[in-house]
């Protein structure tokens, strides 16, 4: 295990993105532990952070997209690539448009920027994900494997299948740290075909793209910096969309030509065997709470505590709880006795239960109660019965003054069963 890390100092850069030529501007700030890396759109009024998670991933061809709401913002690999390649946690990232920069192509700019602004331990540790079985994703040509290992440690194998004349496939394994990071990877610039040059460029893409910063592979006058480093920048590519899953992977990954699509596949699916791990109780967490803590919390006693855990808390903004649903439960007496099934709006009291315990968190809400004040767009998707175990997700959407906004998410063995947003006001007690 290690401790969480943040930036000593704000950092600053701006440039076109690499698509859209937009000139933007990007401060990137040290956040508390438990945060995330998150992006702020500041050119949107009010507009909702983004946390830099496999949840908020939308498919966008030869890019890595967040979307929350009608905020997004594109390309954050290069730099989700350097928060994995020298292991920064918590970072709060303005910029004021829709790309970040490419700057010169790779994330040498911005790994040399978090240097010198210095990077420092938190009082918190890191989440680690040890994987305990393989993980396989196929799309056309495009594999990855990724496998168990002894080792703590993630080692990233590429093989690079390139169809152009006259460039020749790559091969490069290295296990990473931020040492091999700064050496190896980060100053690997982005590239293209010089077959596809014209066509990407009358479908929009590479507006902000020159010789400077981007490799044209099969054009003579392209020099490239560092043998293989279309490879390498694929390799550093992987590392960004990784760090959406949340946390150090701890695995031997093997991929084949593989692009963000196939990344962002392989991410889903080591999320989902992270949080069986989790449900299962093989991953423990010093933020986790059992029903004794989650008591001193709430006010709610049985028959309607509806949470029997609290297994994740990522700060103020997401906490996972579990809700453990049995025979002997006092509303399967009357609601549908022979066919009994959990009723809808329990659900959603778990939902607001577990909200209760994210927002209580916050110093300033200390001696005070969440109350509901309103529910909106309540699916009820699937029936919870008895033997199921309801894992429930709730997410921070707003907090200002005395009112905050949570979206809530039930899953039974993987199934979404239940969603709503709910809306608190704080009161004293």
């Amino acid at each position: 295990m290690r401790s969480q890390r943040t930036l000593r100092t704000a950092v600053e850069f701006s440039g076109p993105g690499l698509h859209s030529g937009e000139t933007v501007q990007v401060r990137v700030l040290p956040a508390p532990p438990g945060t995330g890396v998150e992006f702020i759109r500041t050119d949107i009024p009010d507009s909702p952070a983004i946390p830099a998670t496999i949840t908020y991933h939308t498919s966008k061809e030869r890019r890595t997209r967040l979307q929350r709401g009608q905020a997004q913002v594109d390309t954050v690999e290069h730099l989700l690539a350097v928060c994995s390649g020298l292991q920064v946690d918590n970072l709060t990232c303005e910029i004021s448009g829709s790309e970040l920069p490419g700057l010169d192509g790779s994330a040498k700019v911005m790994a040399e920027l978090f240097e010198q602004a210095g990077i420092v331990e938190q009082r918190a540790q890191a989440r680690v994900f040890q994987l305990d079985q393989a993980i396989f994703v196929r799309d056309g040509e495009s594999t990855l494997v990724a496998l168990p290992v002894d080792e703590p440690q993630l080692t990233l194998q590429y093989i690079g299948s390139f169809d152009e004349p006259g460039v020749h496939d790559g091969f490069l394994q290295l296990v990473v740290s931020p040492d091999s990071f700064m050496s190896e990877l980060s100053s690997a610039r982005t590239f293209c075909m010089a077959s596809e040059v014209e066509a990407l460029q009358k479908a929009g893409f590479g507006k902000g793209a020159t010789r400077e910063n981007t490799v044209v592979l099969g054009d003579p006058e392209s020099v490239m910096r560092m043998p293989d480093e279309p490879v390498r920048h694929k390799m550093m590519d992987l590392m960004g969309d990784l760090h959406l899953l949340g946390a150090d992977l701890h695995a031997h990954i093997i991929a084949t030509a593989s692009g963000h699509a196939t990344n962002a596949e392989l991410v889903r699916r080591l999320m989902d065997r992270m949080q069986r791990q989790e449900t299962g109780g093989l991953i423990t967490r010093e933020t986790g709470l059992d029903v004794r803590e989650v008591m001193r919390m709430l006010p709610h006693r049985y028959p309607f505590l509806m949470i029997d855990r609290v297994i994740l808390i990522d700060g103020y903004q997401r906490a996972v709880g579990l809700k453990n649903v049995s025979i002997n439960e006092p509303y399967f007496q009357g609601h549908f006795p022979s066919a009994p099934l959990m009723p809808g709006v329990l659900q959603l009291e778990a939902m607001a239960q577990l909200a209760g315990v994210l927002l209580l968190r916050k110093l300033e809400n200390t001696g005070k109660l969440a109350v509901l004040w309103s529910i909106d767009k309540v699916k009820l998707r699937g029936a919870v019965v008895p033997g199921d175990q309801l894992r429930v997700e709730v997410e921070t959407l707003r907090m200002k003054g005395k009112t905050g906004q949570v979206k809530g998410t039930g899953i039974v063995a993987g199934r979404t069963v239940c969603e709503a947003v709910l809306t608190f006001t704080m009161v004293d007690e």
